[in-house]
């Protein structure tokens, strides 16, 4: 089941982008594909908290949306392997700016603490 977007009459570039990663897992799971190709079963033990229907769910909404591929392959047993497109590597840069920000707010509030 696709989940429910926010409406955006204005089209608000915030309110775009939040309905394309905004929810709990797009974020992670294109953080984790940075720079590699992993399984299924990989990204499952990688985000140890995603149920694998969830993640299921979530490849699938974002094969659709153009942020990950998924590439199968004919063999026994059956491989599939996920990797960004060109879409989803452009949110690297975004999410590693996210993970700095979050570094040094981390660090203010330790010295809030502290003091």
């Amino acid at each position: 089941m696709a989940r429910k977007l926010i409406e955006n009459p204005n089209e608000c570039p915030i309110t775009h982008s939040m309905n394309i990663i905004g929810n709990k897992w797009t974020s992670i799971i294109v953080y984790m594909l940075a720079n590699r190709k992993l399984r299924f079963g990989e990204l499952a033990i990688r985000i140890d908290k995603i149920s694998r229907k969830v993640l299921a769910n979530q490849l699938k909404e974002m094969e659709l949306r153009g942020i990950v591929i998924r590439e199968s392959y004919a063999e026994i047993p059956p491989r599939v392997e996920y990797s960004l497109t060109e879409k989803g590597e452009r949110l690297l840069p975004i999410l590693n700016q996210l993970c700095a920000w979050s570094k040094d707010i981390e660090l203010d509030m330790t010295a809030e603490k502290t003091n």
